[in-house]
């Protein structure tokens, strides 16, 4: 016995290698051994966090008492993020989806075969359950990011949200919409002087943006819809955006 716990051999190479120990036995039976001591096919899973504040669940209880303050007295409360850049071409997308025949893409992922870039920046409506996205095709900047916040209010917010003179933001703490950039606060002022809103930003400690609803309640669902389908222009993009939906959602 050796202190060994994981291994990556499949129950065949393990088979043939209690064969070289004088143990005669078929696959079934190792694998029906394996579930029996509760060994299965596991991943690594992001849940240790890399700073670990004395305060920490006293920050998050100030956010979520923060949102629910402004739940309950029907305001709207959003989460905002920029999603993974994406090359726009026929690049290979991980994951799989149902297919008769395999789809054939370029065997490098080089930006100059790429016919742009598609940054996708999410609003999350968590009262209402619903998302939006814009995608902006050069950089991702504070300019662009309360662009897209203004977009939303524009086509979405105002509507929903008739009688509101308050609006919350949940962001994280770093790119264009950090607590440090000076040009992000600027132009949010601008937006809030523009439709007369008092705006309250909360931002997640650093180290903790997986917690951010978007994560989990808009961007997963999205990179999941579109999974193993190559990102061929700016439509296929929103096309797959625009199917999105949750079990919730129907």
């Amino acid at each position: 016995m050796t202190g060994l716990k994981w291994t990556h051999k499949s129950t065949r190479t393990l088979c043939a290698a209690l064969r070289r120990r004088g143990i005669a036995v078929s696959r079934k039976p190792v694998a029906r051994l394996l579930h029996q001591y509760d060994y299965s096919l596991r991943t690594n899973r992001k849940r240790l966090a890399g700073t670990h504040h004395p305060d920490r669940d006293r920050q998050f209880r100030y956010l979520t008492r923060i949102r629910r303050w402004y739940l309950t007295h029907g305001l709207p409360v959003i989460s905002v993020d920029a999603k993974k850049k994406e090359l726009v071409g026929n690049f290979k997308n991980p994951g799989r989806c149902w297919r008769k025949t395999h789809r054939d893409v370029l065997d490098h992922d080089f930006a100059k075969d790429a016919s742009g870039r598609g940054i996708p920046y999410g609003i999350y409506d968590v009262g209402r359950n619903a998302g939006y996205v814009v995608i902006g095709t050069s950089h991702e900047t504070a300019a662009f990011a309360v662009a897209a916040i203004r977009r939303w209010w524009r086509a979405v917010g105002q509507a929903a949200y008739p009688a509101a003179r308050r609006l919350l933001i949940e962001s994280d703490c770093g790119g264009a919409n950090g607590n440090r950039r000076l040009a992000w606060k600027a132009a949010l002022q601008g937006f809030a002087d523009e439709f007369q809103l008092i705006i309250t930003v909360t931002h997640y400690p650093p180290g903790t943006s997986k917690w951010n609803l978007i994560e989990h309640r808009m961007f997963s669902l999205i990179s999941e819809n579109w999974a193993g389908e190559p990102l061929v222009n700016y439509e296929t993009m929103l096309k797959y955006i625009r199917r999105t939906r949750s079990a919730t959602q129907g």
